[in-house]
């Protein structure tokens, strides 16, 4: 048996439409993400104080919401590129230098999901040994709202997985025998 590379040949259209339907839902869950992290705020009087939870006093959460706007914006770019990768003749180093698009937005996407979790997990249950107690029975309304962003965020996350995974068909090897 002999290892010989595969020839790119020609993409298949469902090959195309699914790359495209990925990015716009990844667009879509970072959009969305970013519209409840950003209003995600509440205020609760503590023994006669004013305290407020917002978003951006952590910088956890704010490392969340530029991670979803530099992978919605690359999103949408992709997604002109996917289309007009389609109605040409494709090269082997383009698809290359897709899955290597797909895959540092993927890691960005994970990045900042564990940081916004981390945070989050925190927040939620605190830190017994450190003396941190969570604080998400107080503010239950900001912590409902960090949570659907942040799920939103990893439905964003899987989206560019899925990509990820399915990209490399393209420099697979195939056994001759």
């Amino acid at each position: 048996m002999a290892l010989q590379p595969k020839s790119i040949g020609t993409p298949t259209k469902g090959f195309f439409k699914t790359q495209i339907i990925l990015r716009i839902l990844a667009a879509a869950f970072t959009l969305a993400a970013i519209f409840v992290l950003v209003t995600a705020k509440q205020s609760v009087v503590v023994f006669g104080i004013v305290l407020q939870a917002r978003y951006d006093y952590t910088t956890a959460f704010r490392f969340v919401l530029g991670a979803d706007a530099v992978v919605c914006g690359f999103s949408l770019l992709s997604v002109v590129f996917v289309c007009m990768l389609s109605r040409s003749e494709s090269h082997v180093k383009t698809h290359f230098f897709l899955y290597l698009h797909d895959l540092f937005m993927m890691l960005v996407m994970i990045s900042g999901c564990a940081a916004g979790t981390a945070v989050g997990y925190v927040g939620k249950f605190g830190e017994e040994k450190m003396g941190w107690f969570g604080f998400c029975d107080r503010v239950t309304k900001f912590c409902n709202q960090v949570t659907i962003s942040m799920v939103l965020s990893y439905l964003a996350f899987f989206c560019y997985l899925a990509m990820t995974i399915m990209s490399p068909r393209k420099f697979m090897y195939k056994v001759i025998e």
